[in-house]
C-alpha cells in the first residue's frame, strides 16, 4: 500500500514539476508586461510588480502598425488552416479508402517531406513566388505555410479516417448519396475531433511562423505579428517591456482557441494515432 502511495506521489510530483517548468515562463512574461521600466531593469529581479501599470500595452497598441500586423496574421493563419485542412481531408480520405498504384510511395514521400527542416524550402519557394508575383501577398504566405501544415494533416486524418467503419458511407451511398456527398455529410461530422486537432496544428504553425514571412514580405503593411515583434529588438537595445506586452497579446488568441477545443484536440490526437 505504501509503495503504491509513493508511486502515485512521485508521478504527481513529476507532473507538477513539468507543469511549473512549462507555465512559469508565460507567468513571468505576463507579470513583466505590467511592470514599469524601472522595475524591469533591476539588479535583483522581482516576480510581482510593486506598481502595476498598463503603460507597456498602451505603448504597443499606440505603436503604428501593430493592429495591422495582428490582422495580417489572423487572415493568413485562418486561410492557411482552411486550405490546408480542405486539401488534407480529401487526400487523407483517398489514402484511407482506396488502393491505387503508387499509394505507398506517396505516403513515404509525405513522411520524408516532414523530415526536412523548413529552411531548405525557403530558396525554391522564394524563386517560385517571385516568378508568380506572389511576394508581399496573402496568397504567397498561405501557399508557403500550407507546405509544412499539409503533410501533418494528411497523416493524422488518414489514421483517423481508417478508424471509422467504411460501412457508414456505404449505408449513405445505398440511400442515394454520392461518394463525395457521403464524405461531406457522414465522414466529416464524425471526424470533427481529428479535423479540429489538425486545424489547431495548422493555425498555430501559421500564426507563429517567422522565417517564411521574413523572406517573402518586404512591405511594412504586409508584415505579420512575428515580424512586428522583431521591431522591438534594436541593434544595441531591447525594449523588454513592450516585448513582453506584445508577446502576451500574441499568445492570448492561440491560448483561448486551444482551451476552447481542448477536448476535441485530445480525442483527435489519440484516435489519429491508432492507425496509419
Amino acid at each position: 500500500m505504501m509503495r503504491r502511495f509513493l508511486g502515485k506521489a512521485g508521478i504527481y510530483s513529476a507532473a507538477a514539476a513539468v507543469l511549473v517548468f512549462s507555465v512559469f515562463p508565460f507567468v513571468w512574461m505576463a507579470l513583466t508586461s505590467f511592470k514599469p521600466n524601472e522595475e524591469i531593469f533591476t539588479a535583483v529581479p522581482r516576480l510581482l510588480p510593486t506598481r502595476w501599470t498598463l503603460a507597456q500595452y498602451r505603448y504597443v497598441i499606440d505603436r503604428g502598425g501593430f493592429g495591422r500586423y495582428f490582422l495580417n496574421s489572423a487572415v493568413i493563419a485562418l486561410f492557411t488552416t482552411l486550405c490546408g485542412i480542405f486539401v488534407a481531408s480529401l487526400a487523407a480520405y483517398a489514402l484511407a479508402r482506396f488502393r491505387f498504384p503508387g499509394r505507398t510511395v506517396f505516403l513515404l514521400l509525405i513522411l520524408v517531406v516532414q523530415m526536412f527542416p523548413l529552411v531548405v524550402l525557403i530558396i525554391p519557394l522564394f524563386i517560385i513566388m517571385r516568378r508568380l508575383g506572389l511576394l508581399d501577398s496573402y496568397l504567397g504566405l498561405v501557399i508557403a505555410y500550407t507546405t509544412f501544415t499539409l503533410p501533418f494533416g494528411v497523416w493524422m486524418l488518414k489514421g483517423y479516417f481508417e478508424s471509422i467503419p467504411s460501412s457508414l458511407e456505404e449505408a449513405a451511398m445505398i440511400d442515394g448519396c454520392s461518394r463525395m456527398a457521403a464524405f461531406a455529410r457522414v465522414i466529416v461530422p464524425v471526424s470533427a475531433p481529428g479535423i479540429a486537432a489538425s486545424s489547431i496544428y495548422a493555425f498555430i504553425g501559421a500564426w507563429n511562423e517567422f522565417m517564411f514571412a521574413m523572406t517573402f514580405i518586404n512591405k511594412e503593411s504586409m508584415r505579420t505579428l512575428p515580424l512586428g515583434l522583431q521591431a522591438f529588438f534594436g541593434q544595441f537595445t531591447v525594449e523588454w517591456g513592450p516585448v513582453m506586452a506584445a508577446s502576451v497579446i500574441f499568445t492570448l488568441p492561440v491560448l483561448v482557441f486551444f482551451l476552447l477545443v481542448q477536448k476535441r484536440l485530445t480525442t483527435g490526437l489519440v484516435k489519429g494515432a491508432v492507425k496509419g
